[in-house]
């Protein structure tokens, strides 16, 4: 199988790639800045604000699937224009999309959400999501979105080195006790997309973690998986505060759960 995994040297991407090489998958991934470390993949500088050259890569590779990692917080165009660009790539060429959205969507005045609920962002994230939700489902009715939420790794996650960080010196910011999410491995997480790639399933897809907590307890049990002491860690609370974004929103992935093989584990089990 081809696979085009865009946004491949992020922390998602380099897990989608390691995962599609060991599975046999023939791996181009694309970067913005520098190439990931895998010596077996072929790497691409692309741009996915230029359509142009969206259009010219998923032409050349010609993939069976296409999975997009690739976004930037503060960027409009990167985050809600280039996976509409990537959506008219692959519906020409007929390739398989999996797009990688985000629980932000979501404002958290529902707390759970369910997979037919309509967006509702309250950040410019958010809504630079929900634009990309948009485009990718008119371009490529075939394609699967694929919201997420928190991503956890093995110690090599933004959340964990924010952990460690305050665990050395807990000045430097403090974790939201009332900040819930449904935290997801990032090794279940790709298992999950690409098994969503291979399968016949079209439309939104929920993918995280059964375990809804908030920031803080989250980061007491990286702190505690780490030999850290997690009474170190400072907390407080960000309602109240200028920083955009929902409080508490929890994605309700039942209805894909049953769909998967791959089983999505809560952050109690994965972080022993």
């Amino acid at each position: 199988m081809r696979t085009l995994i865009v946004g491949g040297s992020g922390f998602l991407g380099g897990e989608l790639v390691r995962r599609s090489t060991a599975a046999g998958h023939v791996v181009t991934a694309t970067y913005l800045t520098r190439p990931g470390p895998e010596p077996e993949v072929t790497w691409r500088p692309l741009d996915v604000r230029d359509r142009t050259a969206v259009a010219a890569l998923v032409g050349e590779i010609r993939p069976d699937v296409v999975v997009n990692a690739a976004y930037r917080q503060t960027d409009w165009l990167t985050t809600a224009t280039g996976p509409g660009h990537l959506a008219v790539a692959t519906s020409a060429t007929g390739a398989r999309l999996v797009h990688v959205s985000t629980d932000a969507v979501f404002s958290g005045k529902a707390v759970t959400y369910t997979e037919d609920r309509v967006p509702d962002p309250v950040s410019p994230y958010g809504a630079a999501k929900a634009a990309a939700e948009v485009a990718v489902r008119l371009a490529d009715p075939a394609a699967v979105i694929a919201r997420t939420s928190l991503i956890i790794g093995n110690g090599d996650s933004p959340q964990e080195t924010l952990v460690r960080s305050l665990a050395a010196d807990p000045t430097r910011g403090v974790l939201f006790t009332d900040d819930v999410r449904c935290p997801v491995h990032v090794g279940d997480l790709a298992a999950a997309l690409l098994e969503l790639a291979g399968s016949e399933r079209d439309g939104i897809h929920h993918v995280a973690g059964p375990d809804a907590m908030s920031r803080y307890e989250l980061g007491r049990l990286v702190a505690v998986r780490d030999g850290l002491d997690p009474d170190r860690l400072p907390s407080g609370r960000r309602a109240g505060t200028d920083l955009l974004g929902p409080l508490d929103v929890r994605l309700d992935c039942a209805s894909t759960q049953r769909h998967l093989a791959t089983r999505l584990r809560g952050a109690r089990e994965f972080l022993k």
